[in-house]
């Protein structure tokens, strides 16, 4: 194509089982293959990993739910209408960390590991390490299968204008290269064994074929929405700029293995997160890859289309009066919701509250309890039922147990900004109004706004008005 560059990144021709410790994120370098120490490293979470290294998943997602808070302490005692404990802080409760929820930044690479699933939490130290090695030649297997049949696609085509490109591929060809020299000095223990790994992981794939023209332009896609990831973050700066390049490899990948779901704009701004918190290229196709089993419908339009009905519905119920204005004509009708839930409002908040806001809304703790909530009541009402006092079925209001917490913290935002949005008279105005939102909002802030919602919602009271929240 005129005006186009085809820049080919060089492929290793043997096995890049070679790793890397995984540089910390102050040191901007082009992400390992994959990073084999945390597959040993230990959690320093309270009463979270046992002496071999196995996880309890509910202490995990309370701490990152809760971040160890001296509330949960508090609130133990406590039930309401029979229903188990639900741990949520009520208006004027002290709270005794500075942010609420979240993990450190320097546990949350290992953290993630387990709240994706790449890990499972009942695996032990010494079974995640042959884990880790099974991933890796899994997946360089399948990145090399779409190579060959699709050799063209390994050429990225950049535009050439765009300098800070040409330089990506630089920095990404020269860990290509460190990768190829690391890989010749291996044991000839360690070769074998990777050799037998690469034979299962044939035998598995040789079946999969790929549909090659739905590949190309999910790859066409692809290439135009990596270089627009946000590349003012300090992870793509310098020679991080490689990145980008690991992030295509990651994304074509999937896109050439889930044919179903192929390749949806927002992935790569998705994918980008998982890469800088774990800074390798195999850890972060695997997490995102369980991350997408569980949340792939949101990039259909279906999908994304009954999440903002369930918003529609839930502000309904929060506020009627708002609800109406956001439905007349001249509303796209919770259209400007889109970003916010697709891509777990990553643009509204500073980028480190941003990735704290995602781990708590992935680890499902408050839409666990709003099941228990459902159980319960469901119990109560059966036994209503079967008592001999004459009391009305309506005193327990049926509740939606698909009002996720996500939905509730996109309540708090619309609800917070009731005044200015009762003031949009369109979808043009609405829009700049809700786009202004970008990096403003405060994430301590609409937590707790969210969960006295989601408390009020889920306990069977009145409804909290606009000056409660």
């Amino acid at each position: 194509m005129e005006g186009l560059t085809a820049v080919r990144t060089r492929q290793t021709t043997g096995q890049e089982t070679t790793t890397s410790d995984c540089p910390p994120a102050a040191v901007r370098r082009v992400a390992a293959v994959s990073c084999p120490a945390l597959s040993a490293a230990r959690l320093t979470l309270p009463g979270v990993m046992d002496a071999e290294g196995r996880v309890d998943e509910s202490r995990l997602r309370m701490h990152i739910f809760k971040n160890g808070s001296q509330r949960q302490k508090n609130l133990q005692s406590r039930t309401l209408h029979k229903i188990p404990q639900i741990l949520i802080y009520k208006a004027g409760e002290s709270r005794a960390h500075k942010d609420l929820g979240g993990v450190s930044p320097s546990e949350r690479a290992l953290v993630w590991h387990f709240l994706f699933g790449m890990y499972p939490c009942s695996s032990t130290a010494l079974e995640r390490s042959l884990l880790q090695e099974q991933l890796v030649v899994r997946y360089q297997v399948m990145k090399r299968k779409w190579q060959h049949v699709l050799p063209s696609a390994v050429c990225i085509h950049l535009n050439g204008t765009d300098a800070e490109l040409v330089e990506a591929v630089r920095h990404f060809e020269h860990r290509q290269a460190q990768v190829q020299q690391q890989t010749q000095v291996q044991s000839e223990e360690v070769k074998e064994r990777l050799a037998f790994l690469e034979l299962q992981a044939q035998i598995l794939f040789e079946r999969f074929t790929f549909d090659n023209e739905e590949l190309l332009e999910a790859i066409r896609i692809i290439d135009k929405d990596v270089p627009r990831t946000n590349r003012d973050l300090s992870y793509y700066q310098g020679e991080g700029l490689g990145n980008l390049l690991v992030l295509r490899d990651i994304l074509i990948t999937y896109a050439a293995f889930h044919p179903e779901v192929s390749y949806a704009q927002g992935m790569n701004d998705l994918c980008s997160r998982f890469l800088e918190v774990l800074n390798s290229e195999v850890d972060t196709f695997w997490s995102f890859s369980c991350y997408m089993e569980k949340f792939s419908k949101d990039f259909r339009a279906d999908g994304l289309h009954r999440k903002i009905e369930l918003e529609a519905a839930l502000l309904n119920e929060l506020d009627p009066q708002l609800y109406a204005h956001l439905v007349t004509d001249n509303m796209e009708s919770f259209t400007f919701c889109h970003r916010w839930l697709l891509l777990g409002f990553q643009r509204e908040f500073e980028h480190s509250d941003a990735l704290r806001l995602f781990e708590i809304l992935s680890c499902d703790h408050l839409e666990l309890i709003s099941q228990q909530v459902d159980r319960a009541r469901y119990q109560e009402r059966l036994a209503r039922k079967h008592s001999s006092e004459d009391r009305s079925e309506s005193e327990l209001r049926l509740i939606n147990t698909d009002f996720t917490f996500e939905l509730f913290i996109c309540a708090a935002i619309l609800l917070e900004n009731r005044e200015s949005l009762l003031q949009c008279r369109d979808d043009v105005q609405l829009i700049q109004f809700t786009s202004s939102l970008q990096g403003t909002l405060d994430l301590n802030s609409t937590l707790k706004k969210a969960e006295l919602l989601f408390y009020n919602y889920f306990s069977n009271l009145d409804h909290l008005t606009t000056k409660d929240v």
